[in-house]
Parts: C-alpha cells; structure tokens; sequence
C-alpha cells in the first residue's frame, strides 16, 4: 500500500520512563495502511518514498493525537438551564434539562474536541431512558455520530441500579416528598429503572454494533458505588473479565460521596471495591479527589488508573485532587474534560494548561507537574485507560497514526525564546487556531478549520432549529418537577458529613 509522508520541523513520538519527551527534528513520519511505519528524516523519506503523498511540512510541528479520557454530551447542563451547583444539588438541577438529539449532541461535542486536537474520546453515557430496545437505538446513535465524524471513540453505557437522585434508594427518597411530587419523581425514576440482566443485555448488544471496527470500542463502566449494589459491582467485574475489556468508574469526586462509603461500607469505597476484583490495571477511577493516603496507596499497589477532571472539580465544587500525590506513587493519571471545561467547551489545550496551573503548590521545593508530564496525561496516559491501549498515544512504528500538526509560528508568534524546551512552550502557549490537521488512523478529519467529512455549520444549524422550538409538555413537567424536588434534595443532605474525619482527606502541604 503507498505511503503518506507527514513532514514536521520536530515530531514529538512519546515520551521515555521519566517522561522525558521522545523528539525527531526536521523528521518524516511514514504512515501506511494508518498505522506509523517509521520516523525518519525528511531527507532519508524522500529518497525512499519519491512518490509518497505528503502532509505538513515547513513550520508544522506534530504530536500524537490528545485524548479526553472522560466524557458525557454536547450541549452542556449550563446551555440547557443547569447551573454549575455543588455536585450532589447539580444531580436535582439536571432533571430538568431539554431532549437533545444524541447524534447531533455528539457531533457538537466532536467538532469541540478536534478541534483542540483530540482524536480519542471515552464517551461515558451516564443515563438514557426507555427500554432496552430504545438505550441500544441511543448509543447506536452515539457511535453513528463519532462514525460520520472520523473520530476514534470508546463509548460506553453507565451500569447503575440504585439512588438514582440521592444517596439512598430511591422508594425511601420518595416516601418523604409532598404527596404532590410522589407520583411523577415515580414516573422519573421509572423511566431509568432497568433490572441488571437488561442492563447485561444492552452492553452485549452495543459491543456487537462495533465488532471488528477500527475506531471505535465499548467498555464497561460501572457508574459510581452510591449507583450500584454489590450485584452491580459484581457484574461490573464479571463482563470485564470475559470480554477483557477495561473499566472507567467515577468515584471519590465529593465529600459527601466519602462519607456514602463509609456509611455503607464502614470504611474506603476502594477497599469495597476491591473485595470485588475491581481495583487492578483495567479499572480508571474518574475525579478520586477525596481519596485518602491509604486510598492512593491502595490505588498504586493495584495498578490502577485515574482521570483527572481539573475543570469539573472547580465548576462543582467537588475539590483539588492530590495529583502530586498520585505521581509521586506513580499513579498512571489521565486527563479529561467531564461535561464541560471551564469555558463551558471542550477545549484540551486549555485543560492541559488548568492542570499544569492548579497543581503548583506553595514553596520552593513543593512538588508540581512538568509540562511534559501533562502531554503525557492527554495522550499516553488516557490511551491506557481506553480500549485501544498499545495502539494509540504515542507515534511509534506500528501504533494508528492519530497524529495532530500545529502551524508552530501560530503558537509561538510574534516571539518565543528557544530556551524554552519546545514541549514546555506547546502546553503554556498552543491555542486551538493553532491546529491545522488531524489524522485518525492515517485519515485527514480536519484540515485548516474545515471538517472533512461533515458539515459543522449544517449540524449547528439544526441544533440551533431544534432548540427555537416551544418547550414540549413533557420538558415542561420536568422543568417543575426539578424546582420543587430541588430543596427537598438540598435537605437530605443537611449534616450529611457529620462524623467524618477519621482519617483526614489528604491535603498537599496542609495548605490547600
């Protein structure tokens, strides 16, 4: 098959064991069949492949593709009237949000995110309502969005069965409410009520519809431990297993969520998870902001994963994760955006930059990322947490060719000292007008801010169309249904955190 030649002034390929950056200047990058097949110079490829398509050129620059190791939708909660409230409050606020095409959704988060140069998303659909039948159709439409796009996804349906709004089963939640608001929080809570065989069912189903594709997976994601009984958790583990497939599980993102574990549990959410086989290389814990040292030890000793949510922990309140922590105990830690980042959109290179800043704590000697250490997070490290881990996040022969080129001149104008390690200058200054294409598995996606195989301003316009119509009956009710249940929810956890602190949340330094 005849090669594609990508032309770079540096090619960063990956990163070594110290996370020292991998770098080829003035390099080729042989891509055939959409895998890398070699880095050379640019004078040894054209003696070789005279004939070969060429790419980039004078002045790009290239990295592996970045990956947003977690994702939910599109439009946001803020866009469809959901305020950024403490997490467990946002959960109340959200009933109220509009019926969104999952297929146009998908696409507006898509355009969003390759256009900052992701080219991997984990798409963790957190809820969908109806029958089996109607969740497979959902998904499919998830996966047919990412298809027409030409992104590379991981995509999975939430496993959960219980406390569907609050920290307790939801027949006792409901007993408490106002007579008036018995029978349609009912209704609700109907609507995403489904026995675990059925849950079983649908993931079987969604696995089959990507069978032997190249860019796209299903994994399984067990939604959090206040969302799953034990029976959960073990099926969790169960389908993981069998189909040697990873998972991605929110968890330890609040406080009150600490304090969940420990009252059903009587101690850590991870050592419970753990009796089940859960904790280990397979497992990403989403957020884990309110692990403790045992926790992080625990974490480490398993080999398990985290995705760093830096923007979600500010806008909910939920916290700053110990990343220093988890890096010093050589946590493998990824990076994703949540719903939204902290301009409401889905911008990777400014999720990179949040990261590197938070984490800078107080004093000379006190630890912090390196700039390179962030790069790695949003591609090497959110490769591992993914079903195509070894195929992707790096530029090395035989991996996809998921490869982002940034017009350098744009990124470093009108002046950039060469003192500067060329990585350290792409995470501090590289904006989204920098990136000029992306390829996944070899195939030009984007291309001077233009998407090649659909049409942007098309799909904006008919989720513009869509949103212009009048609010339906049944967005209407659950617009109310939202404000009257709200405080009744802000109530239910009133002193909700007393007791705690037998062993202190982790702190960096006792400063933060």
């Amino acid at each position: 098959m005849e090669a594609t030649i990508i032309d770079a002034d540096w090619i960063l390929e990956g990163f070594a064991a110290d996370d020292a950056p991998l770098l080829h200047n003035d390099a080729a990058l042989v891509v055939v069949d959409g895998r890398v097949s070699a880095i050379l110079s640019q004078a040894e490829a054209r003696i070789r492949y005279p004939s070969a398509r060429r790419e980039g050129g004078k002045g790009r620059v290239a990295i592996p593709g970045l990956v947003n190791a977690h994702h939910h939708v599109g439009t946001t909660p803020l866009q469809l009237g959901s305020p950024d409230h403490p997490l467990e409050l946002w959960f109340a606020s959200r009933l109220a949000l509009r019926d969104v095409d999952p297929r146009l959704d998908t696409l507006y988060a898509a355009f969003e995110m390759i256009e900052s140069g992701v080219t991997t998303v984990q798409h963790l659909h957190s809820r969908a309502p109806g029958t089996p039948e109607q969740i497979v159709v959902t998904g499919k439409q998830v996966l047919d969005a990412y298809r027409a796009i030409g992104m590379r996804a991981s995509y999975s349906m939430a496993l959960r069965d219980q406390n569907r709004l609050v920290y307790e089963d939801d027949a006792l939640f409901v007993e408490r409410l106002p007579d008036a608001l018995k029978a349609p929080m009912r209704v609700y809570f109907e609507r995403f009520t489904l026995p675990l065989p059925e849950q079983r069912a649908v993931f079987e189903a969604l696995l089959a519809a990507v069978a032997g594709e190249r860019r796209l997976a299903v994994q399984v994601a067990p939604a959090n431990l206040h969302w799953l009984s034990d029976a959960a958790l073990g099926l969790a583990g169960e389908l993981s297993t069998r189909h040697d497939l990873p998972m991605h599980m929110h968890l330890l993102e609040t406080p009150y969520q600490k304090a969940y574990a420990a009252k059903r549990t009587g101690g850590s959410a991870l050592a419970h998870i753990d009796r089940f086989g859960l904790l280990g290389r397979r497992l990403t814990i989403g957020h884990g902001v309110w692990m403790t040292e045992s926790d992080i030890e625990l974490c480490a000793q398993r080999g398990t994963h985290i995705c760093h949510n830096c923007s979600s922990n500010f806008r909910l309140k939920s916290g700053i994760a110990p990343v220093n922590r988890f890096l010093a105990r050589g946590i493998p830690v990824a990076l994703g955006m949540d719903e939204a980042g902290i301009n409401d959109d889905r911008d990777m290179l400014q999720e990179m930059r949040m990261a590197l800043r938070v984490h800078r704590e107080p004093g000379i000697e006190a630890p912090h990322p390196t700039p390179a250490q962030i790069l790695r997070m949003a591609t090497e490290r959110g490769a591992d947490t993914t079903p195509f881990a070894g195929r992707i996040g790096r530029l090395s022969a035989g991996h996809d060719a998921d490869v982002v080129l940034f017009d350098w001149d744009a990124v470093t104008y009108p002046y950039q000292s060469s003192d500067i390690p060329p990585v350290d200058v792409l995470v501090q200054r590289a904006k989204s007008a920098a990136v000029k294409t992306v390829f996944v598995a070899g195939d030009a996606v984007y291309r001077e801010g233009r998407f090649v195989h659909v049409d942007k301003q098309a799909v904006l316009a008919e989720i513009a169309a869509r949103f212009a119509l009048p609010l339906t009956e049944a967005e209407k009710e659950r617009r109310q249904l939202a404000r009257d249940v709200f405080p009744h929810v802000r109530r239910f956890y009133d002193g909700y955190l007393d007791g705690m602190g037998d062993e202190p949340f982790y702190r960096p330094s006792g400063r933060y």
